[in-house]
């Protein structure tokens, strides 16, 4: 294959009625494809870049066409096109040096859809999806000559972020911070499917020459779980605005961002209040056995809500209940213990009948069990006995997408499950029992502080509240 391009100098209006082609040099992974070298396997769904002077965008080459496999990451180069007008003047090379690319081999043999941003000091960022459940990412800090061993991507926190076989975009704003495209789960296999619902977001800080990335937001979602989701976006910023462009291959779509969202996730590791906004219950300390009035929810059909609890317990075991509202009509919420540290939020609504279907994975076709109420665990390990906790359990009614949120920071399944967030069932509707909550008379600990928010809130404003801390109100 040949990589060829048309050119504009009216924004688009027109174009060259000639096409022009790059020359890619032939390297060891053309020679190992199929063709053995006849042929180059590529494509590319970047956009350029400019620093040093130069223009750069990346791709992949590949061993096979399809299916897709052996990716190994390249940069096309261009150090005069921003200055020749001639395009057959134009000079063009392919970084790294060298005969391989960017490349780990330990991530397994899908290294594709590579993509790069600028850092402040001028330094090469590319981010790429892999099929091992997480994105990886490589920095050269010489103008693409040489690059670091692509890693797995890492949160501010340590944990890694994760990814199908979806490409993975990164975007950086006009106020030098990054966004992050990608869609939460580690779904091992071939990511055109339902994977890509929902989309979310994390937001960059640039710090010591390197990306601190924040928790999560999600930031596009369709509620049917079986349509096959949104990827291939872009960003665009315009007049203080930003938007993203998007498509699930049969229609393309432009979006709008909430500000308030992107300030949210910039901001993350700051930020220290207490939400005030939706805040419909506030009260604490409780001990075993009280009771507290409940504010009405929200339907989960069109709304949702946010449980947050600064809890300390003295033991775990298998299936205590911590508080619940169930009462006497035997539905509502309630959060209860496991024997290995997890908290597990139960939903039941006031429908008479006796089964939900619950998805535990991204794919609707697999993982499917029906149970007597819908539940989200926050993972094992998450509670240990005699230390505080803060967890945050948010229920988003239109995404049909519940998460939760344990000492500030995002579960995300670990190393034990895909995904740490669940889907709802389409059908969960009024949580509104007999209007009380009580904390079980058995409970050996308190819970020191409890609210109830009237909408979900999103991860940067649960991640707020637990930075202010039990004490504050």
């Amino acid at each position: 294959g040949w990589l060829c391009y048309r050119y504009s100098d009216d924004n688009g209006r027109t174009w060259s009625g000639e096409r022009y082609r790059i020359p890619m040099r032939l390297t060891k992974r053309d020679r190992e494809n199929v063709t053995g070298g006849t042929h180059q396997f590529f494509w590319c769904i970047d956009k350029p870049v400019t620093a040093n002077g130069s223009v750069y965008f990346a791709l992949p080459k590949l061993t096979t066409g399809m299916p897709l496999d052996g990716g190994e990451g390249w940069v096309v180069h261009s150090d005069n096109i921003l200055t020749e007008r001639d395009p057959a003047a134009i000079r063009w090379d392919l970084l790294p040096d060298g005969d391989v690319g960017v490349w780990n081999p330990a991530l397994g043999s899908v290294q594709e859809e590579q993509n790069i941003e600028v850092l402040s000091d001028g330094s090469l960022y590319m981010v790429n999806r892999t099929e091992i459940g997480h994105p990886a990412y490589a920095i050269s800090r010489d103008a693409g000559h040489t690059w670091t061993t692509p890693q797995v991507m890492r949160y501010a926190t340590g944990n890694p972020l994760k990814n199908p076989r979806a490409c993975p975009r990164i975007w950086k704003a006009s106020n030098g911070k990054f966004l992050f495209w990608f869609h939460n789960n580690g779904y091992p296999g071939w990511g055109n499917s339902a994977v890509r619902n929902p989309v979310w977001l994390a937001g960059g800080i640039e710090v010591d020459g390197d990306i601190r990335w924040s928790q999560p937001e999600i930031l596009l979602y369709v509620p049917d779980p079986t349509v096959r989701g949104m990827s291939y976006p872009d960003f665009i910023e315009q007049d203080g605005r930003i938007w993203v462009t998007e498509t699930e291959k049969v229609v393309a779509r432009v979006h709008p961002l909430d500000p308030a969202l992107l300030d949210g996730l910039w901001n993350q590791h700051a930020r220290a209040a207490v939400v005030q906004p939706g805040l419909a219950l506030e009260s604490g300390p409780l001990g075993a056995g009280s009771s507290v009035a409940l504010p009405k929810l929200p339907s989960l059909r069109a709304g949702g809500f946010t449980l947050e609890m600064w809890l300390q317990v003295g033991d775990l075991r298998e299936g205590r209940t911590v508080l619940s509202s169930f009462g006497q009509r035997r539905y509502g919420f309630s959060v209860s213990l496991s024997a290995d540290g997890a908290l597990r939020l139960n939903l039941a609504d006031n429908r008479q009948r006796q089964w939900l279907e619950v998805m535990d994975g991204p794919e609707p076709k697999e993982n499917v069990r029906s149970v007597r109420q819908w539940s989200l665990s926050s993972g094992a390990g998450s509670i240990t006995p005699g230390k505080p906790h803060h967890a945050v359990f948010i229920v988003d009614g239109l995404a049909k997408i519940a998460s939760v949120v344990i000492d500030g920071v995002l579960y995300d399944g670990g190393a034990s499950a895909i995904q740490g967030w669940c889907r709802l069932n389409p059908w969960l509707d009024d949580l509104n029992s007999d209007g009380v909550c009580v904390v079980d008379k058995g409970l050996p600990g308190q819970i020191a502080r409890l609210r109830i928010y009237d909408r979900y809130l999103r991860t940067s404003e649960a991640i707020s509240n637990y930075r202010a801390g039990v004490a504050s109100q």
